[in-house]
């Protein structure tokens, strides 16, 4: 037993520093390419990144492989795994969405955790090309890049993250460490101890979309109908509304709807049906969808059916990052939902 504890001793210390070797008279200095086998970090402004690139498109389909099993395919997270976008103007409320874009002030730390520790269970089998790919798409999730973006250790540094002034120096240890190392007050104790707050908010991710993106529609609602709308909803079945509400929750993440329904990270979709192209207020949307907006151009069953198939075929430079559904029964419930819900 004590010649493997010497073994064991031997080996840890041989990365010790010159001063512990004088000291203890065991082990050596670690050589450089001991030092190199270890050190894989990598720093704000991209010092420690290995040569690489990938774009946003590249990220997509890599992120939908090895990632949106967990994180969503538009990184907004499943049940209780974390969100990486979104969260916009959220730090201040009483449940704050912290994910890449809203929170986090340096790209690096990105990068390093995905190189480092990603996908769950089978970490540091992504090549650096594909970590590339992988953070240009999570900063096209945040809106932060266009999708003809591509990512490398060159234009690392130029990224500036959204949060980046967000946080400030730890100066506790001219601030406070004199206080804490003073003698510890002895007097003045309460005769007990007792807990006088608890945490309100254990789980801030639910697992089932919020009442905003979830219409409850009766098979009598009769909605009035707008120029360019499909036939009344009382002619709709209202099982394929109720299916269409199923497939919605694809896009529930990014598309909010109903009462009180507010944009995020798409716009929200009250009154898609017959509604102007590019025209929710207060949305930024694509050059795309702006020009679509100046030649007056409006949404309808065969417009939304072929956007929703192909997104980046029907509207060129559009952000939205969903694929489209491949099912024709999922597009005709789905503009069955959104119908219903429109007014």
């Amino acid at each position: 037993m004590l010649k493997y504890l010497n073994i064991l001793a031997a080996l840890v210390l041989s990365a010790t520093p010159l001063m512990a070797q004088s000291k203890y008279g065991l082990g050596r200095p670690a050589l450089p390419q001991e030092v190199a086998a270890w050190d894989h970090d990598v720093r704000p402004g991209g010092i420690g990144l290995p040569p690489g690139s990938g774009d946003v498109l590249t990220g997509e389909t890599v992120f939908a492989d090895k990632c949106a099993a967990c994180h969503g395919d538009f990184a907004e997270g499943v049940g209780n795994w974390p969100k990486l976008a979104g969260g916009d103007g959220t730090l201040a409320n009483k449940d704050p969405v912290k994910t890449v874009g809203s929170y986090w002030p340096y790209l690096s730390t990105v990068w390093d955790y995905v190189n480092r520790s990603m996908p769950f269970g089978n970490a540091q089998t992504i090549t650096p090309d594909e970590v590339y790919a992988i953070v240009a798409y999570i900063l096209y999730s945040n809106y932060m890049v266009d999708e003809d973006f591509t990512l490398s250790n060159e234009n690392f540094a130029d990224v500036e993250m959204l949060n980046v002034s967000g946080f400030i120096m730890d100066d506790r240890d001219q601030a406070e460490y004199a206080i804490w190392r003073g003698e510890p007050c002895m007097s003045g104790c309460k005769d007990k101890v007792e807990i006088t707050m608890r945490a309100t908010v254990l789980d801030v991710t639910p697992d089932t979309p919020s009442d905003t993106t979830v219409i409850e529609v009766a098979a009598t609602d009769t909605p009035e109908e707008a120029p360019g709308t499909m036939p009344e909803v009382a002619a709709i079945d209202p099982e394929l509304v109720a299916a269409g509400a199923k497939v919605y929750k694809k896009c529930a993440a990014c598309h909010k709807i109903g009462a009180g329904a507010k944009n995020g990270s798409g716009p929200q979709l009250n009154g898609i049906i017959g509604r102007l192209m590019g025209s929710a207020d207060g949305f930024k949307y694509s050059k795309g969808f702006n020009a679509a907006a100046q030649e007056g151009r409006h949404w309808d069953d065969e417009t939304l059916g072929a956007f929703l198939t192909k997104p980046r075929d029907f509207m060129k430079g559009t952000k939205m990052s969903f694929g489209g559904l491949k099912k024709s029964e999922d597009i005709n419930a789905i503009l069955a939902y959104l119908q219903s819900a429109s007014e």
